[in-house]
């Protein structure tokens, strides 16, 4: 009989997340993080690390293990050597109530830092280094001043967790340990705060982390966030200039597919790990992670020239730079902005024609309305038009669509928010000469480089230049025009898959 093999798991790797917001943190990730920092950090019996975001404790914990190694000859007697690091070494701010508890289980084996079965002798309080207060939002017209939660969802009664986060809800953080001084900040922040119920929006808060990190000035600051911030908006346009700019982000490990770094949470855009070097500036150490493997790395600007977004796949930079060289006009100019006949999702028409209506095209199929019922572009009635809709397929999985299948529609037709103009002709062969071309994986290549969610407004045509329409346009035309290389082109096929062009509908 063959004898059972042992195992025993390390708890914090089988915890399940408290939501998309609040993602814990696995404990080989939070090793790859701590594996970019100097390892003399670990021999240092005066660094001084914080966690601000503390959840499950996990990176506290496994700076423990490492200090308790690096410092061993330094401090033979195993007891003293967690004393001192326990108590001068290492802090955290936990999010919730709950993740304080959770965090000092891990760290100090005790849920109270001076319980009896605390590992750590010298604490004279339940709190230890990791600390919670359950602070209340400050609200001005309806909005926390310091996070941007809505006062209707989240002004509650004490006994109600707040989400109001310690280490943000202050204009002086640094006040929160008596303005002590860390070599090194790492979290994995909350990610966003929901302004309702399901389906609504949401608000970014990860940003808010980061920047109150960068005001405490440690050596090192290490989080991993969404990589959303790649491509601004929604808010994060000023976050991701301020990011681009600095030139002391000297590595980014990027994970395309957020679930190959969180088992089982789907991301949009997936997520990245950043390293911030107070002391050193410089070009940056670009990482793309996939399926537990590095797959790519180029140390390279974070803003190249003509960018104002951050590329993400090292393969592209090239690609894009071919593109480029050609100096042509941006395809975001003839994209249309939402709403472009002014008429919401939810407007309908008539289920059949009548004398003088016009071919709405909306959610669901198409309707019939008077031309007086449409509010913007009525110049724009009675050409050929090419319609796409303003969603595509997410980033979570490759290859992937991105766009949605563009089609042509005849003269006296408007459209619904559903969908946005993609170009407007005097004649069919032109319009469906530029829905050709929208179907190339090249020309969605390019949209995937500037679009981090499932949204394709304008925005994320921004790299891809505009052809003649009076001739067709496919992948193999344009990869001998820019000069793809075979290479390039196996590339851009592991990002995208085919698509066929779309009939009217």
């Amino acid at each position: 009989m063959t004898p059972q093999t042992s195992y025993n798991p390390d708890v914090l790797s089988c915890l399940a997340n408290l939501s998309n917001d609040e993602v814990f943190t696995p404990p080989n990730l939070a090793n790859q993080m701590l594996d970019l920092l100097p390892a003399e950090l670990w021999r240092n019996k005066n660094t001084k690390f914080l966690d601000p975001v503390s959840k499950s404790g996990v990176f506290l914990r496994e700076i423990a293990k490492r200090l308790m190694i690096g410092l061993e000859t330094q401090i033979p007697d195993q007891q003293a050597r967690i004393n001192h690091i326990y108590q001068n070494q290492i802090f955290g701010v936990a999010i919730t109530e709950l993740t304080s508890l959770l965090s000092r289980r891990s760290l100090y084996c005790s849920k109270t830092a001076n319980g009896k079965y605390s590992i750590c002798e010298t604490f004279d309080n339940e709190q230890g280094n990791i600390i919670f207060n359950n602070l209340k939002h400050t609200w001005h017209n309806g909005r926390c001043k310091f996070c941007g939660a809505n006062q209707e969802n989240y002004d509650r009664e004490d006994a109600l967790e707040t989400y109001a986060y310690q280490f943000i809800h202050s204009e002086n953080p640094e006040k929160i340990f008596k303005n002590m001084k860390f070599d090194v900040i790492i979290g994995n922040p909350p990610y966003q705060l929901s302004d309702g119920g399901f389906g609504t929006s949401a608000t970014a808060i990860y940003d808010k982390f980061v920047e109150q990190a960068k005001k405490l000035n440690p050596r090192y600051l290490t989080m991993i966030i969404p990589a959303r911030w790649y491509s601004g908006g929604k808010g994060m346009d000023d976050f991701r200039d301020e990011m681009l700019k600095d030139s002391r982000i000297r590595q980014i490990v990027d994970f395309p597919e957020a679930i190959d770094c969180f088992p089982g949470v789907q991301i949009k855009g997936g997520v990245c790990y950043f390293v911030w070097d107070r002391d050193n500036k410089g070009d940056c150490k670009v990482i793309t992670s996939r399926k537990g493997s590095f797959v790519s790395e180029m140390t390279r600007p974070l803003l190249e020239k003509g960018c104002e977004t951050f590329i993400r796949y090292n393969e592209a930079i090239s690609i894009l730079k071919k593109v480029q060289s050609f100096k042509e006009a941006s395809l975001k100019e003839k994209i249309s902005a939402r709403k472009p006949f002014g008429l919401e999702t939810t407007f309908k028409g008539k289920p059949k024609s009548f004398a003088e209506s016009i071919t709405l095209y909306q959610n669901g199929g198409i309707g019939f309305i008077k031309q007086t019922d449409i509010k913007t572009n009525t110049n724009i009635v009675k050409f050929f038009k090419v319609l796409i809709p303003p969603l595509g397929s997410g980033s979570d999985s490759f290859p992937h669509q991105i766009l949605g299948k563009p089609f042509v529609v005849q003269p006296n037709s408007a459209c619904t928010e559903t969908y946005l103009v993609a170009g407007i002709f005097n004649n069919e062969k032109e319009a469906t000469n530029l829905a050709q071309y929208l179907t190339t994986s090249f020309l969605r290549f390019l949209v995937l480089l500037n679009k981090p969610t499932q949204h394709a407004t304008s925005k994320v045509y921004t790299f891809v230049p505009t052809q003649d329409f009076n001739e067709s346009w496919t992948d193999e035309k344009l990869y001998k025009k820019y000069g793809i290389t075979e290479e390039e082109q196996a590339f851009i096929d592991t990002l995208i898959r085919p698509m066929e062009l779309q009939n009217e509908q």
